[in-house]
């Protein structure tokens, strides 16, 4: 059936009168785990960028003036929380502090992880355990807690970092492998009945980054070869190339995108 005239009207109005800075998160509190080092940081400090808080949880004690320093410059604020993610009753502990830091928390990027790296006829228990634990299970259970803040207050953003081992098999990681494909899978699971709250769950998905974690790989001529002929953008991702996916999935305008896997890859899928 045919929009009527006053439909029309009503639409153009509404556009017209519409207001909204889509990606200002000024008075926003994010949390980012893992957000000392690599693509962490970088999404700690893109969400600085705009506007936001950032409560760092890190599974270290390594020196935090780095990223205390970029946050800051920022104009924003920075706290740091030590803790062991895999631990009982952490994610209660994470959310538990950062409310008692900044009083409300808006956003969570479940970005802490590991890789164990073995052929899949040498893997072993323990690894396994230890990268499904941290990857998969703590992302569960961080989640969980934040939605139960985020559905009392009507609104929240829960950003999960999948991988290109979201969608493919690849080589010597089976845990890894498993692990994203699990985050996916969360990710599309907590979107289904979180929306119903106003609460959105995404998740990005880095292609090849230059990161600590795939230095190995770069080193390794043919494998770098090969993953370079098929990435359509011709290089090696910088952290910051992955800093406007983030604010996007944590700002309004997101609010309609919603158990969606954003892959940021160069094109390296397409091909």
């Amino acid at each position: 059936m045919a929009e009527s005239q006053q439909e029309i009207n009503e639409r153009a109005e509404a556009l017209n009168t519409f207001k909204m800075n889509f990606f200002d998160l000024k008075g926003k509190v994010a949390i980012v785990t893992g957000g000392n080092t690599g693509l962490g940081q970088a999404y700690a400090v893109a969400l600085a960028e705009a506007g936001a808080d950032i409560f760092v949880v890190t599974h270290g004690t390594q020196d935090w003036d780095e990223t205390r320093s970029l946050i800051e410059a920022k104009g924003s604020k920075a706290q740091f929380f030590q803790a062991d993610l895999t631990a009982k009753k952490a994610g209660q502990r994470v959310i538990d502090q950062a409310l008692a830091t900044f009083n409300h928390i808006d956003i969570l990027v479940n970005n802490a992880g590991m890789i164990k790296r073995n052929p899949i006829l040498e893997s072993k228990d323990e690894d396994w355990d230890a990268v499904i634990n941290i990857n998969l299970n703590a992302v569960y259970h961080l989640s969980l807690v934040a939605a139960k803040v985020f559905a009392k207050q009507k609104s929240g953003k829960i950003i999960n970092i999948g991988s290109m081992l979201s969608f493919q098999g690849g080589k010597f990681i089976p845990s890894y492998t498993a692990s994203k494909h699990g985050v996916a899978g969360l990710t599309k699971s907590f979107a289904s009945e979180l929306g119903a709250y106003n609460i959105q769950v995404n998740a990005i998905a880095p292609g090849y980054i230059k990161t600590a974690n795939t230095a190995p790989i770069r080193a390794d001529k043919s494998r770098n070869d090969e993953i370079l002929g098929r990435i359509p953008a011709g290089h090696w991702a910088e952290t910051y190339e992955l800093m406007g996916s983030v604010v996007f999935l944590a700002s309004n305008a997101s609010n309609y995108v919603n158990g969606h896997v954003l892959a940021v890859d160069g094109g390296y899928l397409v091909r």
